[in-house]
């Protein structure tokens, strides 16, 4: 969560255009969001079952990811550098207590909330600096520190080696493009003592070619094939702390 991040989500309009506009029905957007809340469901009820895990969502935004594990959690808690980006997640009906976090500076503390936990961070890593992804995989070394304690969920939305790498040279001057590669991610999270254990794609095609009805078709067969994970533009990594 970088200064840049924090002074966007400081203004009201800005909030109310990414919740109600970057995931409007049937965006692309919103249907990635679809695909993953439903695969990050079956996930924590197979790996947790009945011992509900504690959730700590770091860079919550407007709860997103607290409003995917409704239900399935026995508590939530929201961190954010944007006051304004957690009232609007209070208002849409994210259920989650929030706190409040400085943009720099020491490795925020988790809120005590025992084990098992499940760590999530989504639309963070691919925005901000090294500094800033180093941070936040640190708070969830520190909300994680044990390979028993859970797990620890991230997204990448600008897979390098997908289709979107292709916009990389005409993009190369703006601030908003970026993108990682799973030899980084992975990389990121070994330097906090973490092990990737498993890897989930939900896009093969961009934004751009979501609206074409033949893309969407081939999107979907290609998402069903085996070992086409690594391909796709939205990734989740869940990962572990290593022994």
């Amino acid at each position: 969560m970088t200064t840049d991040y924090t002074k966007v989500f400081q203004d009201a309009d800005a909030v109310a255009k990414y919740e109600h506009v970057t995931y409007a029905p049937d965006s692309y957007a919103s249907q990635i969001n679809e695909r993953q809340q439903a695969y990050l469901r079956e996930l924590v009820q197979r790996e947790f079952g009945r011992n509900l895990p504690a959730q700590h969502d770091f860079a919550c935004g407007t709860g997103r990811a607290i409003r995917t594990l409704h239900g399935l959690v026995r508590e939530a808690h929201g961190y954010d550098t944007s006051a304004e980006m957690m009232a609007k997640a209070e208002e849409v009906g994210s259920k989650a207590q929030w706190h409040q976090i400085a943009a720099d500076g020491p490795v925020p503390n988790p809120v005590p909330a025992g084990h098992p936990a499940i760590v999530t961070m989504f639309r963070l890593l691919l925005n901000v600096s090294d500094e800033v992804r180093d941070r936040a995989i640190a708070f969830a070394a520190k909300a994680l520190p044990t390979p028993d304690a859970g797990l620890l969920v991230v997204e990448n939305h600008g897979n390098a080696g997908s289709l979107r790498h292709l916009r990389a040279r005409r993009h190369s001057d703006s601030r908003w493009f970026a993108e990682l590669s799973h030899a980084e991610v992975a990389s990121l999270l070994d330097r906090h003592g973490f092990e990737i254990v498993e890897r989930h794609g939900f896009s093969m095609i961009t934004e751009s070619l979501s609206r074409n009805p033949l893309a969407r078709v081939a999107d979907a067969a290609a998402r069903a094939l085996p070992g086409t994970d690594g391909l796709a533009v939205n990734v989740l990594y869940t990962a572990r702390r290593k022994k």
